[in-house]
């Protein structure tokens, strides 16, 4: 079974309505305004464009994602800022997610649960890296916000409840009902609490304490809690399982296992073919021209990451990526995402483990239905 067909079902599952459209708009051409939607870029370079060109295709404008969030996060979080503002806290936070500083979290916070990992994939047990991924992401989010919970149900359920918030969300949602944001909030205030506590604490090991060292407001610190538990878990939960399932299918797990050089490369591709964003929106701030189609202001902007992606071909793990394309699944510009250091670190982390225990082989595996970001439901490995 080639890589795509379980890349397909994955989205299919996830998106049964509105997946097959998104593709459908690919033939479209690189651009089209689709009435009732907004204006749809399927091209990598037009898309990036729009990214760089913050000042004219705004988060906080309407249609944009600042709708979906604001209500539950709040006015003054990197998720829906724009101008000033936004340059000023994301050059603050900026220095929380360092390469250095991320590599020595995720190695303190994921040693003793990759040990055991590693201990089960060797002894030849089954295990599902879907499940496995919960627990360890739920695991390094509960230490960036700062809350002292050991064990794996604790750390999974901490994961489910970012999962509650985030499977409100489809690919058609413009805005969250009174009854989602009052369900989320219920979610996201106790960790706010958590996340104040440790920001007034001051330890300087926490994010949350670096925080206060930095200069940010307790409210900027709950803010950006809430941001990096609603994104900070679900890419990365989602991307170890399909990265695997695609390197298996592909034929190359051995060979990325036995040369650790071509390890980033493959998260890479992975990412490009699996589209952790497969949408990403904004809103036309000024006039201007995109693609050659004028847009005005007001007009919603969606960006299909997914179709700009998949048009440079299925998984191919000797493809190189042209400059237009890298990294667009973590957008680019003012936005380009701040815990992408903290992504790749969890991701290398886990991926290194998991590699380490080849030959692999997967004993069995299912899509899951009614998830924002498409994902196996389970994906038990063994060797």
């Amino acid at each position: 079974m080639t890589p795509a067909v379980w890349e397909r079902r994955l989205y299919r599952r996830a998106h049964p309505l509105a997946y097959p459209l998104l593709r459908l708009l690919a033939r479209r051409g690189p651009i089209v305004r689709v009435p009732g939607l907004g204006v749809v870029v399927n091209d990598a370079a037009l898309a990036r464009e729009v990214l760089l060109d913050g000042d004219t295709f705004r988060k906080d404008g309407p249609g944009a994602s600042g709708d979906l969030w604001t209500p539950i996060l709040g006015p003054s979080v990197l998720l829906n800022m724009e101008g000033p503002a936004h340059r000023a806290l994301r050059g603050r936070l900026a220095e929380l997610f360092t390469p250095a500083y991320t590599a020595r979290l995720c190695e303190q916070v994921l040693a003793g649960p990759l040990d055991t990992l590693a201990a089960r994939l060797h002894a030849g047990e089954p295990v599902d890296l879907v499940d496995t991924m919960r627990v360890l992401a739920g695991a390094v989010i509960c230490a960036v916000i700062g809350l002292d919970a050991d064990g794996e149900a604790a750390h999974r359920h901490m994961f489910h409840q970012g999962e509650r918030i985030v499977a409100m969300v489809s690919l058609r949602t413009r805005t969250l009902s009174a009854a989602q944001v009052r369900r989320a909030r219920e979610v996201l205030d106790p960790i706010g609490d958590i996340a104040a506590r440790a920001y007034r604490s001051g330890d300087e090991s926490t994010v949350m304490g670096r925080m206060r060292t930095l200069g940010l407001s307790e409210a900027e610190a709950r803010g950006a809690a809430g941001a990096f538990f609603l994104t900070g878990t679900e890419t990365v939960a989602t991307l170890v399982p399909r990265l695997i399932a695609l390197l298996h299918d592909a034929g190359q797990l051995d060979r990325v296992a036995a040369d650790p050089g071509l390890l980033d490369p493959a998260i890479d591709e992975a990412m490009r073919v699996s589209t952790p964003t497969p949408v990403m929106l904004r809103s036309v701030h000024a006039p201007a021209v995109v693609g050659g189609l004028p847009v005005r202001p007001g007009e919603r902007v969606l960006l299909a990451t997914h179709n700009c992606c998949l048009a440079y071909g299925p998984f191919d793990l000797d493809r190189p990526q042209p400059p237009e394309l890298r990294r667009l699944w973590f957008g680019a510009g003012p936005h380009f995402c701040i815990g992408y250091p903290l992504a790749m670190a969890e991701i290398r982390a886990v991926a290194r483990t998991v590699l380490a225990a080849a030959p692999l082989r997967i004993v069995r595996r299912a899509a899951a239905r009614g998830v924002l970001i498409p994902t196996y439901r389970e994906l038990v490995v063994a060797r």
